[in-house]
């Protein structure tokens, strides 16, 4: 598997900085926000990776970020994004995030109905007049899901994501009778989502914005795009997936009369590479005949295989070429599940690796989405440091 930084610079970052080591690229960004640029709006969904480092190119390659917390909040205005580039978007207000939306007047994206009175509720105690112009973006569940595991499937009968489509109507009355106004659609079906499913949300969100009306301005794609994390996998077909959302856009827009915007909410499709976890080999192991390499990186450092039985290449430095068997990779942690190579479900997925050495450098491919955003100290283990590459400058994050 081709590694996407040099080997002598892993080498390098890995002498200078220790193991386990994020090490994001920043190179391609411009391109992947421009490659969606028949969006009227890219907004980044911050959780993927929310790095000040990663913020900050994603903001000067024209990206708008998309928060889910109070805390998401706080990291893109101190990345530079002002208020009306950031969406926050939950299904519910914690005690901290509903003053601080209310207060920063950012755009709000609600997922549930309680919601709507409690917003109404904070602006009318800061004076805020209720007349109807405030607006708010719903997020509906169109009833359907889909992803690469039930885990990030985010719609359908079983998430808990979204205003049911069935209950749309009654939404609009309840934003309407607080004195606020719906100028705004949005629905995302799950995470790593496929063509046809993603394409399938389309006519869903062209239903129900007849439903609501001309209020409408915006209307938003959601997330999902999918990016091959096994080799052969293919790429997403970008020109048929925008065309089928300007054509939803421009039919609507010829209906109501006006303009409306379209956005767009990817995470991982702008984060997920180049970009790897670097770690060492500390021991080898055979258990009944099968190899296990033992790793100082564990699913406190990258979560994903444990969680989904996600899957992430893995290459060792230096060894291309050398002669495969198949082999397990383990972390450090005690926990059985500390595995880097399993399936759905946890059960074991050998990977075809070269005879490895205590002290060889292995890496864990396409780690930029879910990676260092949803690490932990478990075990009472450090969270990984983090290296940005950007032209031929490596530097680390917080320095």
């Amino acid at each position: 598997m081709q590694r996407p930084f040099p080997d002598h610079l892993l080498q390098a970052l890995a002498h200078e900085f220790g193991t386990p080591l994020y090490v994001q690229g920043l190179d391609e960004l411009p391109r992947r926000v421009a490659d969606l640029g028949a969006f009227d709006v890219v907004r980044y969904a911050m959780k993927a990776n929310s790095g000040p480092e990663f913020l900050d190119a994603i903001r000067r390659a024209g990206a708008w970020v998309d928060c889910v917390s109070a805390g998401e909040l706080t990291r893109a205005l101190a990345a530079g994004f002002e208020p009306h580039q950031t969406c926050f978007t939950a299904d519910l207000f914690d005690r901290r995030s509903l003053p601080l939306v209310a207060e920063l007047g950012c755009p709000v994206n609600l997922g549930s109905e309680d919601m709507i009175e409690q917003y109404a509720g904070e602006l009318a105690r800061r004076g805020v007049a209720l007349d109807g112009t405030r607006g708010v973006t719903l997020r509906l569940n169109p009833g359907f899901g889909h992803g690469h595991s039930t885990k990030v499937n985010t719609g359908g009968p079983a998430s808990k994501h979204g205003i049911w489509h069935t209950h749309l109507d009654a939404a609009v009355g309840r934003v309407r009778a607080a004195g606020l106004e719906v100028t705004g659609l949005h629905m995302h079906i799950g995470s790593g989502t496929d063509m046809q499913h993603l394409l399938s949300v389309c006519a869903a969100l062209a239903s129900a914005a007849r439903r609501v009306g001309p209020s409408l301005r915006t209307i938003s794609a959601g997330g999902g795009l999918p990016v091959p994390y096994r080799e052969g996998d293919p790429e997403l077909d970008l020109g048929a997936y925008s065309q089928a959302w300007t054509d939803t856009r421009d039919q609507l827009a010829a209906e109501f009369g006006h303009a409306l915007d379209l956005e767009v909410e990817p995470g991982r499709y702008l984060a997920a590479k180049p970009a790897v976890l670097l770690s060492e080999v500390r021991a080898v192991k055979d258990v009944d005949g099968m190899p296990f390499v033992l790793v100082d990186a564990g699913f406190n450092a990258l979560c994903r295989p444990m969680v989904y039985g996600a899957y992430h290449g893995i290459s060792i430095v230096g060894r291309d070429g050398a002669p495969t068997r198949p082999t397990m990779v383990a972390g450090p942690l005690c926990e059985s599940g500390d595995v880097f190579t399993q399936a759905l479900g946890g059960e074991p997925a050998p990977r075809d690796l070269p005879a490895c050495r205590v002290g060889d450098l292995l890496c864990l491919h396409d780690t930029g989405a879910y990676g260092l955003s949803m690490a932990s100290t478990f075990n009472s283990m450090p969270i990984p440091a983090e290296v940005v590459v950007e032209g031929n400058e490596a530097r680390l994050v917080g320095e």
